[in-house]
């Protein structure tokens, strides 16, 4: 009996962790760290529409992944206190999808769609009515006997998401009158107090300099400072150790990540630069061939970051390895010029 007991609690203590683990995002305006703007111009969009009894407009997010799109959509329906529904870009294959979603929705629902870029376009058009005036015009049969059923569509306010912004098309952008908002990266410091409430939430003791140690490796992303968490607490769980700077040390080295968050790819990256193409300038094609990746994998996920960083630079002619990279790589610069 002790034993099926033990199962038991164990079973449930797994769930409440799981069930921990996928709570990090805020629930309020005030849990939510970083990017003020946005938050102060959505906050005033959604209280004027809710004075005048009217529906919020609909709201365009765009931005590297990670930064916190999806979660402003979560606090925009919590604010407005009603629903929010889910879908993407590419899960919408067919005309009748996205009207079967629309003719679903309650009055004042929050529709959000993630990656709205990749929505076909012949699906766009239908959405434009929709946006506009509430309706939704589908066309039944073809050639001469075909015919346009117009149905009337409740309130609803679509919140979009993007990381990909200039592949929207200009009537769909213009179509977001509540406006068009960049998601920034986050300082270290909005980071450590990311990683301090996640931390909270988790049950996890953490210290001012380790919180922010982390936030220094954390490509000053949320969702990648919230996943560095979790493995630090993993190690230090089955090392049977404390979340200090020495756990945290050799947790990111056990991951390849290194002092400035950089992957084992990204130091390839400058490395192969350097070494086989004497610092560039180099096309990204002959870069991802270097190194048997994809030129999208490189330039979407590796190079934003170094850019950032400054060590890296695109040029006409290709990428070229700053001094900040030779120096961050501890090769000396002068003698590969």
């Amino acid at each position: 009996m002790d034993s099926i007991k033990k199962t038991e609690i164990r079973k449930k203590n797994d769930k409440k962790e799981l069930f921990l683990d996928q709570t990090l995002r805020p629930n309020t305006w005030n849990e939510y760290i970083g990017q003020e703007n946005i938050k102060n111009n959505v906050f005033v969009l959604l209280e004027a529409a809710k004075e005048r009894g009217h529906q919020p407009e609909h709201i365009l997010f765009y931005g590297s992944p990670g930064l916190g799109k999806t979660t402003l959509a979560y606090l925009i329906s919590k604010e407005t206190g009603h629903q929010i529904k889910i879908t993407s870009g590419p899960a919408i294959e067919k005309v009748g999808d996205l009207a079967s979603i629309l003719t679903n929705l309650s009055p004042g629902d929050i529709l959000f769609i993630d990656e709205i870029h990749r929505l076909n376009k012949n699906i766009e058009e239908i959405l434009y009515p929709a946006m506009e005036s509430g309706t939704l015009d589908i066309i039944i049969g073809k050639g001469p006997s075909a015919r346009t059923i117009q149905l009337e569509l409740p309130p609803f306010t679509l919140i979009a998401a993007t990381t990909r912004i200039s592949m929207l098309s200009a009537p769909l952008r213009s179509r977001f009158s509540g406006g068009v908002f960049r998601l920034e990266f986050y300082s270290n410091e909005e980071i450590k107090d990311i990683i301090k409430r996640s931390a909270s939430i988790l049950d996890i003791e953490i210290k001012d300099e380790v919180a922010l140690e982390i936030a220094k490796r954390s490509r000053f992303t949320p969702r990648t400072a919230n996943f560095l968490l979790r493995r630090c607490r993993d190690f230090a769980q089955v090392s049977k150790k404390n979340l200090n700077e020495n756990t945290v040390n050799k947790t990111l080295t056990m991951l390849g990540i290194d002092d400035i968050g950089l992957s084992q790819l990204d130091r390839q990256i400058l490395e192969n630069i350097i070494e086989k193409f004497k610092g560039g300038p180099v096309g990204l094609g002959t870069i991802a061939m270097a190194l048997s990746e994809e030129a999208p994998t490189l330039e979407e996920v590796n190079e934003p970051y170094l850019i950032q960083l400054g060590l890296i630079e695109r040029t006409p002619r290709g990428r070229v390895v700053t001094e900040k990279g030779y120096q961050h790589l501890k090769i000396n610069y002068n003698k590969l010029l």
